[in-house]
């Protein structure tokens, strides 16, 4: 039985993938706990039509995160926290404070697309963030943590 899978499933395939299953596999498990449909004549029509649609509308994402990203490169940023003499920061530095200072900025970005360096920052210093804004787009933005 050929089926076209609607979502990942384990050890079978990825979404859109499709695949040859035994029958009873596809029958009573895969199609009714909708993680796939037949690969009639007619679905597997509609499933190419959609591939072209998804693409193009990829595309379109893909451009716009690669211009943000060219203008996110630019971007450098200081956040100010309560340190101590020595420069140490009371509590810590993490996404959410990034990702408020880039809102200001003018950037829209969702905190968990934020990845730092290391799990807490807590030194006074310069530091670079990853900014992950498409699948394949990547950008790296410095900040800076000053004492307030």
């Amino acid at each position: 039985m050929e089926i076209i899978l609607l979502q990942d499933v384990n050890k079978l395939g990825q979404k859109d993938d499709i695949v040859h299953v035994k029958d009873g596999y596809g029958t009573n498990f895969l199609i009714p706990n909708g993680y796939a449909i037949a690969a009639t004549s007619s679905a597997k029509k509609m499933h190419t039509e959609n591939l072209k649609q998804r693409a193009h509308k990829e595309e379109k994402i893909k451009a716009n995160a690669q211009e943000t990203a060219s203008k996110l490169a630019e971007v450098s940023l200081s956040i100010g926290a309560k340190t101590s003499s020595s420069g140490k920061i009371f509590g810590s530095v993490n996404t959410i404070q990034i990702a408020e200072a880039l809102k200001e900025k003018g950037f829209d970005i969702d905190r968990k697309s934020i990845t730092l360096p290391e799990d807490q920052i807590k030194e006074v210093g310069k530091y670079k963030a990853v900014i992950k804004l498409h699948r394949e787009v990547k950008v790296e933005v410095e900040f800076e943590i000053v004492a307030e």
